[in-house]
């Protein structure tokens, strides 16, 4: 409910200002008085006024030349104004009062009735304009506020800018509290439209919160997130859920800025609450799909005697889907066999293939065939039983006592050997996987003790605004030095090289002979 207008009543007669104001008063408004002009602008300024009963003839200013200022101040300019006058009663006053902003002309003698009629008229355009606007303003941030909650990276951050929307749409502090796909239930706070706003931890009672949104009053002691207004005794909690096995979410702001029904900040908990589940979702399929795609590669790293071996793989990060990235590290027949590839695409199919072709790998390198003629097999059998797949691979099988290596690649970037500091790209131009081309021979070199042999793909080091060589001086400057722990070597090369939001998986396998 409308708590009861204030109006100014500015007249230099103190009889007529003593009847406006009574009848005023009497008719339930709060009203002040000023005698001239200058000290009306003054009331105008520093009071909250919404209305104004100004008498045109003024020993100062005349009240054409008041309201006009009034109106001509931004803050002010919807401010409504009634002109009354005893003298300036003909069509051309009347025409040019209106002209000059005000929104009423009443002519002396006034009747009672007629003033307040007027009055209760013109405020009541007046609330509805300042409605359709506080409505028109708060619609506008709620779909900023949507945008910038859509495009968060993680659950973190999309609390921390639901709150700031939420201080921002209704000029007050605001909390949202929400739980993530692990079952950790986290508020986001803002102590007002210009805070910075933080995440905290946070339990709420989620009993009985039916699938819908849902509106209630509740005391700010219970919802303790921030410093509450000091003359808030309620606040307005909207809850939105919208899967049974889902909990619900929560939008917290005083209930003093509320209008009736609450609109506004019904949307906000709905297209918050669908955002989440949006981002649940996201967090759901892909650790469903990071936990395939790692059953689809080896388990663990042989233990040789005289070599030391790890691995770095580092799911894209931007997307939920599996890749076509793998590794093999096996032992055979006294020889290791080493190899890195990565499949074309980026999906569950993607990842089928990369299964397959590694599982080919293996079964033929099984078979005692050299890396060349294990490229050729499974060349022909991508041909054959998948067509129109392509592939990179590099296979390798290192004799661990001597060092000496045999390998051959498919359209794979090249190996590195490092060691005191300089490094040497490994060549081995071959056709990807198919394609039907003829393949050159196996590619044979020694590592020496102390050296380093490196195998990556190419998320690594590709950039969408940069050249492959770029990326490749990268890793050779990077790769220049090897730590003398393996595994953080390979760490090292994946915080350094590969963007902080991985767009495509990454592989390092890195293998150093003592």
């Amino acid at each position: 409910m409308d708590s009861p207008a204030t109006v100014l009543v500015v007249d230099d007669s103190a009889t007529k200002r003593y009847l406006l104001v009574n009848w005023l008063t009497r008719a339930g408004f709060e009203v002040i008085e000023a005698e001239t002009g200058t000290e009306a602008l003054a009331r105008v300024a520093d009071t909250r006024i919404d209305l104004v009963v100004l008498d045109v003839r003024l020993p100062d200013i005349n009240g054409f030349e008041v309201c006009e200022r009034i109106k001509s101040d931004p803050v002010h300019s919807a401010l409504p104004v009634i002109h009354v006058s005893a003298h300036a009663v003909d069509v051309r006053d009347r025409t040019q009062g209106l002209a000059r902003g005000a929104d009423a002309y009443l002519a002396e003698p006034i009747e009672p009735e007629e003033l307040v009629a007027t009055t209760q008229a013109v405020l009541r355009y007046y609330r509805a304009r300042l409605r359709a606007e506080l409505l028109a303003e708060r619609l506008a941030r709620l779909a900023d506020t949507t945008l910038a909650v859509n495009s968060a990276p993680n659950f973190g951050q999309m609390l921390e800018l639901a709150a700031a929307g939420a201080s921002k749409i209704f000029r007050t502090p605001a909390a949202v509290v929400a739980e993530t796909f692990d079952g950790d239930c986290l508020a986001g706070i803002s102590a007002g439209p210009d805070a910075t706003p933080a995440v905290q931890e946070w339990i709420v009672d989620d009993t009985g919160v039916p699938v819908g949104s849902t509106l209630r009053e509740e005391r700010p002691a219970g919802w303790a997130l921030v410093d509450w207004p000091a003359e808030e005794e309620r606040l307005t909690v909207a809850a939105a859920r919208l899967r049974p096995d889902r909990a619900p979410l929560y939008v917290v702001v005083p209930a003093s800025v509320q209008t009736p029904g609450s609109p506004v900040l019904v949307q906000l908990a709905q297209a918050v609450a669908a955002a989440i589940e949006a981002q649940r979702s996201f967090d759901e399929e892909h650790r469903i799909a990071v936990t395939l795609q790692r059953s689809l590669l080896p388990q663990r790293i042989p233990q040789i005697v005289g070599l030391d071996l790890a691995v770095r793989y580092e799911p894209a990060s931007a997307q939920s889907e599996v890749g076509g990235d793998f590794y093999e590290l096996v032992m055979l027949d006294g020889h290791l066999l080493v190899a890195i590839g990565d499949v074309a695409g980026h999906s569950l199919h993607a990842a089928t293939v990369m299964a397959e072709i590694r599982h080919t790998v293996r079964a033929y390198a099984v078979e005692g065939h050299q890396p060349g003629a294990v490229l050729e097999r499974v060349d022909l059998l991508m041909r054959t039983l998948l067509p129109g797949e392509l592939a990179t691979v590099c296979v390798a099988l290192l004799h661990p006592p001597t060092g000496r290596i045999r390998m051959a690649s498919a359209g794979h970037l090249p190996p590195l050997i490092v060691q005191d500091g300089k490094v040497e790209l490994i060549e081995h131009r071959a056709p990807l996987l198919g394609v039907k081309a003829a393949r050159p021979p196996d590619r044979e070199f020694v590592l020496p003790p102390g050296a380093t042999l490196v195998l990556y793909t190419d998320g690594l080091i590709e950039r969408r605004d940069a050249d492959i060589d770029e990326g490749l001086r990268a890793l050779t400057g990077c790769a220049a030095t090897v730590d003398d722990d393996l595994d953080r070597f390979c760490e090292r090369l994946v915080v350094e090289l590969a963007p902080p939001e991985i767009q495509d998986d990454v592989a390092v396998l890195a293998l150093r002979r003592r």
